[in-house]
């Protein structure tokens, strides 16, 4: 066992030079290295959350820009469509002040034609009531010519 202490002495003995730098190595470190470490990574933390902050910001930003955007775009859309509308309204008007136009025209000339008619009509009766008494006097002239002339004859003596 004293042979296992010494050893373990030994060791420890050669094990202080080692520790030594060791600690010397830790506190240079922590001099020179890891402060500035502490602050390298601080701010690349810092930067890194405004960054991602202003990625954030910028988002917020391109959203209300889009829904600006979409807004515009469907009032751009309603005013084209009541435009449309209004087109198809008066084009509609037109249609109708076109077709009443019509119609009246065609009720002008339907009621000229009724006219007409009427006209023609009692053109006609006044042409046939001429041309019928006329037609009855060579009736009248043509039956009653035998029967004229036999009376005549009759009341000349000359048989006929």
């Amino acid at each position: 066992m004293d042979e296992i202490l010494r050893q373990l002495g030994e060791l420890l003995l050669a094990a202080i030079p080692t520790v030594v730098v060791f600690v010397i190595l830790f506190l240079a470190y922590k001099l020179i290295v890891h402060q500035r470490l502490v602050v390298v990574l601080d701010e690349r933390r810092a930067r890194t959350e405004g960054a991602v902050e202003k990625a954030n910001a910028d988002i917020a930003t391109a959203e209300a820009r889009a829904a600006e955007y979409e807004q515009r775009l469907r009032d751009a859309r309603l005013s084209i469509f009541k435009k449309q509308e209004a087109r198809r309204q008066q084009s509609l008007q037109a249609r109708a002040a076109a077709v009443a136009e019509a119609r009246a025209a065609a009720d002008a000339r339907v009621k000229a034609a009724w006219a007409s008619l009427e006209q023609d009509v009692q053109n006609a009766k006044v042409t046939l009531e001429a041309e019928s008494e006329a037609l009855a006097t060579e009736i009248i002239r043509t039956i009653l010519k035998p029967a004229m002339a036999a009376e005549s004859s009759v009341l000349s003596g000359r048989p006929s």
